[in-house]
């Protein structure tokens, strides 16, 4: 059964990084969206900034940046007809691998879970293919077996001629904690904010949780002509 995208976000006080992609309502726009929240200083201490078709991360003060290994990267590039989205520097796995000719799924077989014991956070990543006016996604989730750092765990989804007015969005933790326990299941089916792209970033953004939320990343793609809108949202300023 679908909930609220919103409600599912505000559920949970420490989603950590999340990804939705899905189809709008009236099934003309491919949608997607990727936030990032932080708990330390050094995971606050960050902005979304314009690269090419993508964007990248980047320290907002970089006097207080102490470790950029996992935090700075490029969260979304863009492949001809592929639009990559992800938690980390798999983007660029992704983009190499495929640029190769491999597929989304064989693109990750090198990389498994962040090296952040004992979070080991999972690698989250999703792909948006729009052509010839049609529209298709992936997503994945590379984690640990509950903690267990030996065992890696791989799950790909794919969502062909996906249902108007919904979308699914993955996470990387089930919730706050210590260690942080990573997202369990499927991607989760929600149902879609209605209206601009606007009204969609400004129901995400107020529905992640205050003191953790730090960047926003929204993309609408016209299916029809591949053409998009993007919005970001800093909470630095």
């Amino acid at each position: 059964m679908e909930v609220k995208l919103e409600s599912e976000i505000a559920r949970t006080e420490y989603p950590g990084r999340g990804i939705v992609i899905g189809l709008s309502k009236d099934g003309k726009t491919a949608v997607t969206a990727y936030f990032i929240m932080g708990r330390s200083e050094n995971s606050r201490n960050r902005v979304f900034v314009t690269e090419g078709e993508g964007i990248r991360t980047q320290a907002f003060d970089p006097a207080k940046l102490s470790d950029p290994s996992l935090i700075i990267y490029a969260p979304v590039r863009v492949l001809g007809k592929n639009t990559i989205v992800t938690n980390g520097d798999q983007t660029d796995t992704v983009y190499e691998g495929m640029s190769k000719g491999l597929t989304f799924e064989q693109s990750l077989k090198s990389r498994t879970f962040e090296p952040d014991a004992p979070n080991f956070t999972p690698r989250i990543s999703g792909l948006l293919h729009v052509e010839d006016k049609k529209f298709d996604y992936s997503m994945s989730i590379l984690k640990s077996d509950d903690g267990d750092s030996s065992c890696h765990n791989r799950y790909t989804f794919t969502y062909e001629n996906p249902k108007k007015g919904t979308a699914r969005f993955i996470h990387t933790y089930e919730d706050n904690g210590n260690p942080l326990p990573s997202f369990k299941g499927e991607p989760v089916a929600v149902t879609l904010p209605e209206g601009s792209i606007d009204n969609v970033t400004d129901a995400i953004w107020k529905s992640l949780n205050q003191d953790n939320k730090v960047s926003l990343f929204v993309r609408f793609i016209n299916i029809e002509d591949g053409t998009y809108e993007t919005r970001i949202v800093n909470k630095n300023k």
